[in-house]
């Protein structure tokens, strides 16, 4: 199988490439599909698209499938916030993720810079008032955005390699992360296994850690491999290391979006 990559960011949003040269550059790449998944509307958050960017967005969307039908397949997804409103219109499918968590009104985002990490954790008594918060929203999600795939499960730990800000050894912290696991089980929703964090230099390995992808094997939960992609030359970065991970950790196939929904697969051959 050729890998797809369905978590992508353009200049729409917080990204670096338009979707005509993000299209492009996984055609030539050797991907079987890219998706566009531009951060939802977030009133005053630069980071996400405007509302009225996103006809805009579409359409551009929806030039590159008409471009590369037939050789490689082009999806409109979009990243729904936790806090964004309800997305308009249609999309091929949704990703629910939680970036921040809203503390007297405001938004703190939790994957901004270590330094913003350290002042959050500081605002919700230390490390693990951050952390219980966020996996509480985050076993909400499903419900709260509808959406097809969960994003980036343990975000949280992006910049705590070194175990700069908290020990993800700690059985107290683990088991706020598996109570969340426990509650997504039971939903209808496809894990990632991201890799953003690895193309921006914060990460070694993907997210989510080890031990929550051999829990949701044993769970028979649905995985699928996504890039986070801010950039062209990102498509694939991590991939590789994502699908080792994946089987060392008991897969042998993970879900591929197709224009009949999602199926699974073997796990891709990397170019």
């Amino acid at each position: 199988m050729k890998p797809q990559n369905l978590h992508t960011h353009t200049t729409f949003c917080d990204g670096k490439n338009t979707p005509a040269e993000m299209a492009a550059a996984a055609f030539v790449a050797g991907l079987g599909a890219i998706g566009f998944s531009g951060h939802s509307p977030l009133e005053g958050e630069e980071w996400c698209m405007a509302p009225a960017d996103l006809p805009a967005c579409r359409a551009a969307v929806e030039t590159e499938r008409e471009k590369y039908a037939g050789r490689m397949q082009v999806f409109l997804g979009l990243e729904q916030d936790f806090f964004s409103p309800p997305p308009e219109g249609a999309f091929d499918y949704l990703i629910g993720s939680v970036h921040g968590l809203r503390l007297d009104g405001r938004l703190f985002a939790v994957d901004e810079s270590p330094e913003a990490f350290a002042r959050l954790a500081d605002r919700c008594g230390g490390a693990e008032g951050l952390l219980r918060e966020y996996y509480r929203l985050l076993a909400e999600t499903p419900a709260r955005t509808g959406c097809d795939i969960l994003g980036h499960f343990d975000l949280v730990t992006k910049f705590n390699e070194g175990n700069r800000f908290f020990d993800p050894e700690s059985p107290r912290l683990r088991t706020l992360a598996l109570e969340a696991l426990e509650a997504l089980a039971s939903r209808d929703v496809i894990f990632e296994v991201n890799t953003g964090a690895i193309s921006r230099g914060w990460r070694s390995a993907p997210y989510p850690a080890a031990f929550l992808l051999k829990e949701m094997r044993r769970r028979k939960a649905r995985v699928c491999i996504t890039g986070d992609s801010h950039a062209a030359d990102a498509l694939l970065t991590g991939f590789g290391q994502a699908k080792a991970l994946l089987e060392d950790c008991g897969f042998s196939s993970c879900w591929y979006l197709t224009e009949q929904g999602f199926q699974e697969g073997p796990l891709p051959q990397i170019p």
